[in-house]
């Protein structure tokens, strides 16, 4: 029953999809406006196909309807409730079923959103666009990932459940439906860049659509990724957060040229420039998070993150390619009238910073996407296996991380088109202080390194910078002050300062090391004290957890664990640990014993400053919350009157001062 209800859902979301797609397209190309507002009630039929199949498979889940193959792979009787919902997006079927859902979601608010303008061409394009994309992905579930083919049940059966690395920790029923609210939110403005194109309103109106979509869908993936290095750096037992493993890497990309495109947009919103570079970075966003999908559910990269092999591959690699041929192509066709109606006028300005602030992330995407696919495309050519590992990265993405961290510190205090000596001596004379003093206080309590030192002080820079921002906007305007697109992203900015620091921290001075342990041993580590009290074990049904009770500093007991599952018969380690202000103490172990009086292999991790790095993804979050509230200064423009408007003024400044004496826009519309 749930089999065939299921997939009827499926292909009711792949018809409507279609005809909603190819209605509205004829409707638009022929001016038929009575045909083009039928693509509403077809959008409708999509969204509630996607939420019929995904509460389909959580009802078979939930049941254990083992004749569906998917429970059978991912169900057990003895999952807990919390990880059986999670189940759904832990293999390659749920997870396309997932991003179906997810997609209807955005699709259901575009819908509402733009209610009153069924008749709107750009609209009608960007509806035509979205409901191309949620056919393929229904394609997907019609053939090589139906989530909802039948098997055989043997006598008895009971699942494995999922992956024991999926269900040993709450952040995996978090993590990953974040990371698909921020790769498929990108859909959004690239159907509205789409449209723009195909309807040659290539003025600044579909920026102004779409710009609150794209600053939710960066913080989603944003979260989402922070959330995915927690998740690692407390379940998979090394004591860290970033492998640059292939599928990480496939989640940061787009999250890299989402971030160049939401500083550029306001170039172009402000002064008309960018364009070309601006529909390229969208466009080229969401065909990264389209090759992301294909690395991560195609089977062509071994990663602890990536699903098994399936048949997927192929159809994500030529979806990727017909993307990008499209964006290319449409851009390429309205080349002409995507020319720039301004020019930078002085290299010492902010829309000058922001440029480079572009071409540096553009360059570090381009660094990590060529250290991911280059090992891909050789194995392909000549059969080489090639392993490019953390120093290629680190040594390639280093330098132009600390680049980034000093552009954030300036951009923000420049004004628009040309500084002053004296202007920037004034703006700048504190922030550099901070980050002279950041500098000189990290070398006094003994941190070494040139690049963590450059963190340190850079980020104190950016720090006092976003922060100064952050104070006058609340001297003029009250607790208003933090909210607005400018003013929300001081406060990303002030969480982006402490991730860097924390990762320049517990990068650089991180110590490590095993010791063998017997029971009443203790042992000293970077000044802490650490004795093994004594064995322990909690079984239950599920599963098998053998711990080592450690006694850390004479105070509290950490009990770092080897936990196996019954099901699948795989052993997992359970770190424990000891977070702090200034650093983490990371205990796992890497050998357990088999009677009270043998001994372990302890594994001690000590990370300075890691905390915050957690501390900082919550800030980023607060942040773009914030820069999603309207500000009360003025008004968006929406509709196509906007088109003929040109760069928005929305963040003007009063004209009663010279250029040179005003501070730089702190509104955040």
């Amino acid at each position: 029953m749930n089999a065939t209800v299921g997939f009827a859902f499926v292909i009711l979301g792949l018809s409507a999809s279609v005809l909603g797609a190819g209605g509205g397209a004829y409707a638009l190309v022929t001016g038929q406006p009575k045909l083009l507002r039928t693509v509403r009630q077809w959008a409708w039929l999509v969204v509630a196909a996607a939420v019929g199949a995904f509460a389909v498979m959580e009802v078979a889940l939930f049941q254990r309807d083992y004749s569906l193959s998917y429970v059978q792979k991912v169900g057990s009787s003895h999952t807990p409730p919390l990880f059986n919902v999670a189940a759904l997006w832990s293999s390659l079927e749920g997870s396309i079923l997932l991003w179906a859902l997810v997609l209807g979601g955005y699709l259901a608010a575009v819908l509402v959103k733009f209610r009153r303008r069924a008749a709107d061409p750009l609209v009608g394009w960007a509806l035509v666009v979205m409901l191309a994309v949620t056919a393929f992905f229904y394609a997907l579930m019609t053939g090589p990932a139906n989530p909802f083919t039948t098997a055989d049940v043997p006598v008895g059966f009971d699942g494995p459940g999922p992956n024991p690395l999926l269900q040993n920790h709450i952040l995996m029923a978090f993590h990953p439906p974040m990371l698909y609210l921020g790769y498929v939110g990108f859909t959004v403005p690239f159907a509205f860049a789409l449209a723009a194109l195909i309807t040659g309103r290539l003025g600044e109106g579909w920026l102004l659509e779409t710009r609150r979509w794209t600053v939710a869908a960066w913080g989603f993936l944003t979260f989402g990724i922070v959330l995915g290095a927690w998740w690692s750096y407390e379940v998979l037992g090394w004591g860290g957060y970033w492998a640059w493993d292939a599928v990480e890497n496939a989640s940061l990309l787009p999250w890299l040229t989402g971030t160049a495109f939401i500083h550029s947009v306001i170039v172009q919103e402000r002064r008309g420039m960018l364009r070309v570079w601006n529909l390229s970075l969208l466009c080229a966003t969401f065909s990264l998070t389209i090759l992301g999908t294909f690395l991560t559910r195609s089977g062509v990269v071994e990663s602890v993150h990536a699903f098994t092999e399936g048949a997927v591959g192929p159809w994500l690699l030529t979806f990727f390619g017909l993307v990008a041929a499209t964006s290319i192509g449409l851009i390429a066709w309205r080349g002409d009238a995507l020319r720039s109606t301004g020019a930078i006028d002085n290299p010492v300005s902010r829309e000058a910073s922001f440029l480079v602030n572009n071409l540096l992330f553009g360059a570090l995407a381009f660094v990590i996407l060529l250290g991911t696919v280059f090992p891909l495309i050789a194995e392909t050519w000549n059969g080489s296996r090639l392993t490019i590992g953390p120093p290629y990265f680190n040594s390639m993405g280093r330098p132009l991380g600390l680049a980034l961290l000093f552009l954030m510190a300036a951009a923000p205090l420049l004004p628009w088109r040309k500084a002053s000596t004296e202007l920037l001596s004034t703006r700048l004379f504190w922030p550099a202080v901070a980050g002279v003093g950041a500098m000189a206080i990290a070398l006094v309590v003994g941190a070494r390194g040139t690049a963590a030192v450059a963190a340190f002080g850079l980020g104190a820079f950016a720090g006092a910078s976003a922060l100064r921002q952050v104070v006058l906007a609340c001297r003029r305007s009250g607790w208003r002050g933090v909210v607005g697109r400018t003013n929300g992203g001081m406060i990303v900015h002030l969480g982006v300062v402490l991730v860097a620091v924390a990762m320049a921290a517990s990068s650089s001075y991180r110590s490590d090391r095993t010791f063998s342990m017997k029971v009443g041993e203790t042992v000293n580590f970077e000044g802490h004290q650490l004795t093994y009290v004594e064995p322990g074990a909690d079984i239950n049904e599920r599963r098998v957890r053998t711990f080592a009770q450690i006694q850390l500093d004479g105070g509290k007991t950490y009990a770092p664990a080897m936990t196996s599952f019954r099901q699948s018969g795989q052993v997992v380690p359970t770190p424990s640990v000891r977070t702090g202000l200034t650093e983490d103490v990371f205990l796992v172990l890497d050998q357990v014993p088999s009677r009270a009086d043998d001994s372990i292999r302890l594994r001690v991790v000590i990370r300075p400053l890691v905390g915050w790095l957690w501390v900082g993804g919550g800030v980023m979050a607060l942040g773009t919350a914030l820069a999603l509230v309207p500000s009360s200064r003025r008004p968006i423009k929406a509709g196509p009157e906007a088109e003929a408007a040109g760069p928005t003024d929305a963040d003007a400044e009063p004209p009663s001062e010279p250029p040179s004496a005003r501070e730089p826009e702190l509104v955040g519309d």
